[in-house]
């Protein structure tokens, strides 16, 4: 019955094709208007469409716009509003099917779905809602350790708080991240209690930067931080049940994570356990910048392709046991079983595995796919794909405006599009020839790998150049060396040294497993050092980011001649992206750093110790390859222990204020001043100033110069904003003219307050 209404459907479009190539021909011999005629032929494509049920695969994109439009919204929106919209609007699709008014209905399903999109976004914020510290706080803590990231030189512990002296039950954060030095004496699920200095989560470093406060706002981190004195074992909290099963899960990592560490040793050892286990943090930092220039970063982080080849073991395995019976081969269906014992180990996977939000996306995939085996439907398709991008968005409504998800479902679809085949097109082999031999069956999978590689790459350079200001030009040669050994001997030996642990015999895979991955090593080092290997992309803004996006999922979804409509969207994006302004004076959120465009056309740094940090993401931001301590100050900045001056490339002078002293001279002379303290109003010369005030309400800075005296400000925080994990606070950066001295002492009563 599959195959008929499949073959159904293609003569279905090669005879609509052809009637769109005849009705082309006789519009222009009978001089009709080319309006008419392209309005003929978008409505023949749009009925190819419709019986491909292709509109389908556009909900989750709906959805996921509305996931966006919450998250871009100013002040917290409210739940029941948007959850009543959508279901007004499924009502009135039901009623318009009803009807048979299918234009209609299509219009109601998509608005229902952007309703449900913004619902679930309320809806998620709303459940995840713990309280967040307002300030820095240094006091003894108590609390669970739910879990351990081990480093070089140290440990992340992520804890579940028990008490905080000096606040309030209603005022201490259920979960804070803290960093310690040295090798932890205790172990996920030990109750400790030291003294440790916690901040607020940090807002984005750069205006349109990734902004950790959002994150830890949905994983409950309420601060960060470090300890201050030793940790101690304190009396044991009772947390929940779930809780104590993460803290022991996180054990076994680490238990497991050190053992492969150990075997292998060196990077090697941290990069095979990271294979693993997830854990990441022993990864030297040059060892990663090597793998991300030769494109396979990809293989150490826990996502697609990890539980991809996982899943496939499982399902191989079984499936390769149960073929070695002819009674159950024969009259079972071992597929499915194997599909099913796949589901499960897919599952644990994710489970052992940390269960961040890429490994679940990853999981809810291979679910959906392998879920569609055990009722008879293909596999891999887009329409499984969509089903599966509804199901992560439904849960994590925040992960649409994250690297992880985008690059994922990115590279996916292009690739199941890529490789989808129009049904009946693919005609059966004749028997009597002679099969393919090894030389030529090699051949096939070879360029199959360099395709996919080379679509997947060119999917997600969009969003790695937005997030990262980063391409890897070499990816096609790093990927098409390592894959190969990654899918037939790393990850098997991952999953048979994970079997022989829990007998002691596991020492012999992980040495052979470190072989290879040490020729990965090799690989990315050598790619890493070829000329050209990254290309820096300067920053540009969310626009040319939407616009590529359109254009790539058009072109994906769509399998008519709508579809290359799609490739000028994109190129519209490539030429905004391209064409955006850099900015001339770039400032950290607290005020104590900055840079500024000299005549060069380069940034050059005032204070750059300030915030090293920060300036990296700036240089990155700018296409500038240089090392944030390697950077001189310019030539026409002079600095004290007070403060620095320098002049920017239309000649304006620019003072950066450091301590009170210098802030009466610099208010004299300077035309802009940037200072972490609060001004008060008093500066009178300078057209504009930017103080403590300023990046209190609105984080990191980028000023754009306009004409003769003007600029525009772009900052990390919309001052009207005012959402869970950004609180307003008042704006009071003006011109001299615009500032009062009452608006500036309400604002703190101690003039040298520092941010």
């Amino acid at each position: 019955m599959s195959r008929t209404r499949a073959a159904t459907t293609w003569n279905l479009q090669e005879a609509l094709a052809a009637q769109s190539r005849y009705a082309g021909r006789a519009a222009n011999s009978s001089g009709r208007s080319l309006a008419d005629w392209a309005r003929e032929t978008l409505k023949r494509e749009w009925a190819v469409e419709v019986q491909s049920r292709r509109p389908f695969l556009w909900l989750p994109v709906f959805f996921g716009i509305g996931a966006i439009l919450y998250f871009a919204a100013e002040n917290e929106p409210t739940f029941w509003p948007a959850l009543g919209a959508s279901l007004i609007f499924l009502t009135g699709a039901w009623r318009a099917r009803r009807l048979e008014r299918m234009a209609t209905m299509r219009a109601c399903l998509a608005l229902a779905f952007v309703f449900a999109g913004f619902a679930a976004g309320a809806a998620r914020t709303s459940v995840v809602s713990a309280p967040v510290i307002d300030r820095q706080v240094v006091a003894r803590v108590s609390g669970y350790v739910q879990s351990i990231d081990l480093r070089a030189d140290g440990a992340r512990l992520l804890v579940r708080v028990g008490t905080v002296a000096g606040l309030t039950a209603d005022k201490q954060p259920e979960l804070v991240r803290v960093n310690m030095r040295g090798r932890p004496t205790f172990e996920s699920g030990a109750t400790i209690a030291a003294t440790m200095r916690l901040l607020p989560p940090p807002s984005a470093s750069v205006p349109n930067g990734y902004d950790f406060a959002r994150e830890a706002w949905f994983r409950r981190i309420g601060a960060v931080g470090n300890l201050v004195s030793r940790p101690e074992l304190a009396p044991a909290l009772a947390p929940s049940l779930s809780v104590r099963a993460m803290a022991a899960i996180d054990r076994a990592r680490n238990t497991l994570t050190l053992r492969i560490a150990d075997t292998i040793g060196g990077p090697k050892g941290a990069v095979a356990a990271a294979l693993v286990t997830g854990k990441r943090a022993l990864i030297p930092e040059s060892t990663n910048d090597d793998l991300r220039a030769a494109g396979i970063y990809h293989v150490v982080s826990i996502s697609g392709l990890h539980m991809m080849l996982a899943a496939g073991l499982f399902l191989w395995s079984l499936r390769a046991f149960l073929a070695l019976f002819p009674n159950i081969a024969l009259r079972r269906p071992i597929k499915k079983w194997a599909a099913g014992f796949a589901i499960c180990g897919a599952v644990a996977y994710n489970l052992f595995s940390g269960s961040e939000v890429a490994t679940e996306r990853a999981m809810i995939m291979i679910v959906v796919m392998l879920g569609a085996t055990l009722v008879d439907r293909p596999a891999i398709s887009m329409r499984n794909l969509a089903i599966a991008a509804l199901i992560v968005l439904a849960r994590e409504p925040s992960a649409v405006l994250g690297p992880s998800f985008q690059m994922s479902f990115a590279a996916v679809a292009a690739m199941i599009a890529v490789y989808e085949r129009k049904p009946g097109s693919i005609q059966k082999a004749d028997l009597r020839e002679r099969p393919p031999g090894v030389i030529d069956k090699s051949l096939t999978v070879l360029g199959a790998m360099l395709v996919t590689t080379l679509v997947a790459s060119i999917a997600t350079d969009p969003y790695g150049a937005f997030h990262f200001n980063r391409m890897s030009m070499y990816g096609l040669i790093g990927n098409a060396l390592v894959l190969p050994l990654v899918e037939f001997v790393v990850m098997p030996a991952a999953v048979f040294g994970v079997f022989a642990s829990f007998f002691g015999l596991d020492a012999p895979i992980w040495f052979l497993m470190g072989q290879g991955i040490g020729f990965m090593l090799d690989v990315a080092a050598w790619v890493a050092k070829l000329p050209g290997a990254v290309r820096m992309i300067p920053s540009f803004g969310a626009g040319p980011l939407i616009a590529m996006s359109l254009g790539l999922i058009w072109l994906s979804l769509w399998q008519s001649r709508l579809r290359w409509a799609g490739v000028v969207i994109a190129l519209a994006g490539v030429v905004l992206a391209f064409g955006a302004r850099q900015p001339d004076l770039v400032i950290d959120a607290r005020g104590q750093a900055l840079a500024y465009r000299g005549a060069d056309g380069a940034l050059h740094a005032l204070n750059p110790r300030g915030d090293y940090f920060a300036l990296s993401q700036w240089l990155a931001g700018d296409a500038d390859p240089r090392e944030p301590r390697a950077l001189e100050r310019p030539d026409n900045a002079r600095c004290d222990r007070n403060g620095c001056t320098g002049r920017l490339r239309d000649g304006r002078s620019i003072a950066l204020v450091l301590e009170r002293p210098a802030l009466p001279e610099d208010c004299a002379r300077a035309d802009i001043l940037v200072t972490r303290l609060y001004t008060r109003g008093a500066c009178a010369k300078p057209a504009l100033v930017l103080d403590g005030a300023h990046f209190d309400a609105s984080g990191a800075t980028r000023v754009f110069l306009e004409g003769a005296s003007g600029a525009r400000l772009v900052t990390a925080r919309n001052t009207r904003q005012d959402r869970p994990w950004s609180r307003a606070r008042p704006s009071f950066v003006t011109a001299p003219s615009q500032t009062t001295g009452e608006e500036n002492l309400s604002e703190s009563g101690a003039a040298d307050r520092l941010d």
